[in-house]
């Protein structure tokens, strides 16, 4: 089991665990208490964005899809409060596109779930990318591609799906449909 060492023995470093899914924060803010962490938890980007600017977290875990604003927004928001907190974005929707835009605003890492405490607390603990990491000999299905180009239009439109259907040249319950679908497996 991982622990995060911090700087003052006596003091347990802050994290703010936000998801729309009560039962998973249920689930997960007991690990983490007992991986070390002090922990607060929000159902929304908007309350836990309430939330930070009383007090910045250290660390943070964040759903990427959320009812209200994305976990996208939010990933922008706490890294504006404070460059130094570390964030994990997690998504059941994994796309290049979405890793890569949280990577920009401030994400630490990106995880897909399922995880479990242990794999957010190495998230946390690892300070740079691994070069030996095993590259893919089978390229991406079509689907895949087709659902990688709609997440990086979507993006594009700031998650606007009117405007993500115009330029996609779709009608937009098609691209409703289409994202509405889990992405297909890499």
């Amino acid at each position: 089991m991982n622990t995060l060492n911090t700087e003052i023995s006596d003091e347990k470093p802050s994290l703010l665990l936000v998801d729309d899914d009560q039962d998973f924060l249920n689930a997960l803010a007991p690990a983490m208490k007992k991986r070390g962490f002090l922990v607060s938890m929000a159902d929304s980007a908007e309350s836990a964005f309430a939330l930070a600017s009383i007090e910045p977290p250290e660390f943070a875990v964040v759903d990427l899809k959320m009812s209200g604003n994305s976990g996208l927004v939010l990933v922008r928001q706490l890294a504006s409060l404070n460059a130094g907190t570390k964030i994990v974005v997690l998504t059941g929707f994994a796309s290049v596109t979405t890793a890569i835009e949280a990577i920009k605003l401030g994400a630490t890492h990106y995880l897909a779930k399922p995880v479990d405490a242990d794999e957010i607390v190495a998230a946390f603990e690892k300070q740079a990318g691994d070069a030996n990491v095993a590259l893919s000999s089978n390229p991406l299905s079509v689907d895949r591609l087709e659902w990688e180009y709609i997440q990086r239009i979507l993006a594009e439109n700031n998650g606007n799906i009117s405007a993500t259907a115009r330029s996609l040249n779709m009608h937009r319950r098609t691209l409703q449909r289409k994202l509405g679908k889990n992405p297909t497996a890499i």
